[in-house]
């Protein structure tokens, strides 16, 4: 008998102990529900977060802690019952204090039960007000250090491409000043000639890599021969290189074909063509190279081509090997590079289902290698660039901008049609409704409530068997095309115009 009454007083003691100890926690408030939601107990904690005495609150139904609109659509019950469904209710929000005002609270609801029935739910509630004020200013502090940061990139992206174009357009205006002067002899002509085509396609390329940083250009991968690819871009390749850099070539003659976008892959290669020439300042070689790989590797696993661009540069500090593919960031000074060349190259290997590694040694130079998937696909012998197929009939041009359309009118005319121009997708309509044409060549970004994709599907649908051909410099809606209608990327030569107008259907 002795021994049950220390039994029994050690409970007591036990529970009475633990009364003290839930009831003068000051941080928490803690407390007890009935089933209903009825509060049974409360804490020293609850009267300092909520500020009720017991006696106030004892008998109350804890949804008077909610806000109005969250009592109002029930908020409270819906609580309980998820306590009691899953075993536990948890969730931060807005809460009421006694004198109105609001406090951010960390919430959780136990169910209790006694013998396998429901007898009520255990309350724990936390001010973590002045915890989240300093997580809202902390992330209002970084979202303003990314904005700085994003201004601070802008302005070296900016600096960077106007340099580039600045160098481009002083080619281009200075060979045209040699072309204008008439009496020039054969080969300051054609240098002349040369010079402003690399110029050119050297634009094309940094707008290509401004495109795909910024997401708007729409990748277009095609069965490649790479050694066909070499021989078309070679003389490019040997302009970007410059007269102090020799350029060589170490390409396997059976070389599988690979699958990707070919302006992607050209603006790749010309990217790190010049930045080894770049790090060569006193001359060296660059040597492009290709060779069959079978990868056993668990990112990358199967037939690959190396696609190498190694020069006998400076090479690259260990502490930087790690930042090069970073958009904007360039070892450069500052007007001398836009930190987007090997970005562009990372983003074309990964999209083309690929990867690009970097090897280098300090004083011993540079080797990048792009791994591409092998196309198993055949692929059509790579044959030399064809001559502008003549035609003949009327093409209905629609292109915004006159000095574009005054272009595009010289090439069509070229290759032997006569040409309507048309300055918007809704006189277009109104030309084929008076006037037949033979097909619609039409840009994709237009001003006026029609685009050129429209101007297609609509088209598609009063005349249905009209040829339509669109071209576009970067679309987000060139995307949604999806094949219904062949694209001509800006800017095209001559043959693409042709090859292109080739393959309509008629």
């Amino acid at each position: 008998m002795p021994k049950k009454s220390s039994q029994q007083r050690d409970l007591f003691e036990s529970e009475r102990s633990f009364r003290l100890l839930v009831e003068g926690v000051a941080d928490y408030a803690l407390y007890m529900l009935d089933p209903t939601g009825i509060i049974t107990s409360w804490n020293i904690g609850g009267e300092r977060i909520k500020g009720y005495a017991p006696q106030e609150i004892l008998g109350q139904h804890f949804s008077r802690f909610y806000t109005e609109p969250d009592r109002a659509n029930g908020k409270p019950a819906r609580a309980l019952g998820i306590a009691r469904d899953q075993g536990r209710y948890e969730e931060e929000g807005w809460r009421v204090r006694k004198d109105g005002t609001f406090f951010w609270a960390s919430v959780i609801i136990d169910p209790i039960y006694e013998d396998g029935t429901l007898v009520g739910f255990a309350k724990i509630t936390r001010d973590i007000t002045e915890r989240r004020n300093a997580q809202l200013k902390l992330e209002a502090m970084q979202t303003q250090l990314a904005e700085s940061q994003k201004f601070d990139a802008l302005g070296q992206l900016t600096g960077g491409v106007a340099h580039d174009f600045n160098n481009l357009l002083m080619i281009i205006s200075g060979s045209l000043h040699t072309l204008k002067r008439g009496e020039v002899d054969e080969a300051r002509l054609q240098r002349a000639i040369t010079a402003i085509e690399t110029a050119t396609k050297r634009g094309a390329a940094l707008t290509s890599q401004l495109l795909t940083f910024a997401r708007r250009q729409s990748v277009n991968p095609q069965a490649i021969r790479f050694d066909d690819r070499i021989e078309a871009i070679r003389e490019v390749l040997h302009a970007g290189v410059g007269s102090a850099v020799r350029l060589a070539f170490d390409i396997d003659r059976e070389v599988w074909p690979i699958k990707a976008d070919i302006s992607e892959l050209e603006t790749a290669l010309l990217n790190l063509v010049i930045n080894a020439r770049d790090a060569m300042p006193d001359g060296g070689t660059v040597t492009i190279g290709a060779h069959n790989v079978v990868l056993d590797d668990p990112l990358h696993r199967g037939e690959f081509v190396a696609v190498t661009v190694a020069d006998t540069g400076l090479g690259i500090p260990s502490d930087v090997v790690d930042k090069i593919f970073e958009p904007f960031f360039t070892t450069k000074p500052v007007g001398k590079g836009t930190g987007l060349g090997l970005s562009q190259v990372h983003g074309f290997a990964h999209q083309a289902g690929g990867t690009v590694k970097v090897a280098s040694e300090l004083g011993k130079g540079t080797t990048f290698t792009i791994l591409l998937p092998r196309e198993t696909a055949t692929v059509p012998a790579g044959a030399p660039e064809a001559a502008p197929v003549l035609g003949n009939g009327t093409v209905l041009l629609v292109e915004d901008n006159p000095d574009v359309a005054l272009v595009s009118i010289g090439l069509l005319e070229q290759l032997g049609y006569q040409v309507c121009r048309v300055a918007d997708a809704e006189a277009a309509l109104r030309e084929i409704e008076k006037n037949g044409v033979d097909f619609v060549f039409s840009d994709i970004v237009m001003p006026g409530k029609m685009d050129g994709l429209g101007l297609a599907h609509r088209l598609r649908q009063i005349r249905p068997g009209l040829p339509i051909l669109l071209a576009t410099g970067y679309s987000e809606v060139a995307a949604g095309v999806r094949g219904d209608f062949p694209i001509l990327r800006k800017p095209y030569e001559i043959h693409e115009l042709s090859e292109a107008i080739s393959k309509l259907p008629r």
